[in-house]
């Protein structure tokens, strides 16, 4: 199958990444020959079927990776998946260390693509636990009870919303770090928003902060 076409916000990625800049291109190519669409979305090339994120190319600083957005469905036959933490429920990742290792790796890689697509079109979702399974950070919790309004706020998001923010907040292994996440979205939890939702402060919120 030849590929589709190319996206031009990918190309502009690809061309100003930093690192892993031919493996990146080469998970491109790979991804494109099974007939995916290619998007930028969080300034990741992410490939979509009908609309459904199926898989993102990512670039961390010891590896490369394919990041299967439903890749807890998969069977991982191979045994190559990897969940990056345990709060991870639905993606999985395949990573690499260099171009020779996806060239060999090409044909699984496409079987899992495939398998992955099969997975959208059979309609399957993920089982996700409800945020209330979920172990709040302490930070966040200290600053729910220093701020009622922020509580009120968190309380009247949707489910998903509350466990990807608990779940972005807890992430960190320092405090402090989780302390200034918590800060920097602590407006966008006000206003009704979710961590990857167009942000949009008002003056209403910030009032009512600064009453609390």
């Amino acid at each position: 199958m030849a590929p589709t076409r190319l996206n031009p916000q990918v190309d502009e990625h690809l061309r100003k990444a930093e690192k892993w800049q031919e493996e990146s291109e080469k998970l491109r190519r790979i991804i494109l020959e099974c007939g995916l669409t290619e998007e930028s979305k969080w300034g990741k090339p992410c490939y979509t079927f009908q609309n459904s994120n199926v898989v993102i190319i990512q670039g961390f600083k010891e590896y490369c990776a394919l990041l299967f957005c439903k890749g807890a469905l998969l069977k991982d036959t191979n045994r190559i998946l990897i969940q990056q933490t345990v709060n991870v429920q639905a993606a999985r990742q395949i990573r690499f260390t260099s171009l020779r290792q996806i060239v060999e790796m090409a044909p699984i890689v496409k079987v899992y693509i495939k398998e992955a697509v099969e997975v959208e079109k059979a309609g399957l979702e993920v089982n996700y636990k409800k945020a209330s399974e979920f172990t709040m950070p302490e930070e966040l919790q200290n600053k729910l009870r220093e701020l009622p309004a922020l509580k009120t706020a968190f309380e009247s998001l949707t489910p998903g919303r509350q466990r990807g923010y608990i779940l972005y907040f807890s992430a960190p292994k320092q405090s402090k770090t989780r302390e200034s996440r918590i800060a920097k979205y602590t407006q966008k939890i006000l206003d009704g928003k979710g961590l990857d939702d167009e942000y949009a402060s008002t003056r209403k919120t910030k009032s009512t902060l600064r009453r609390a």
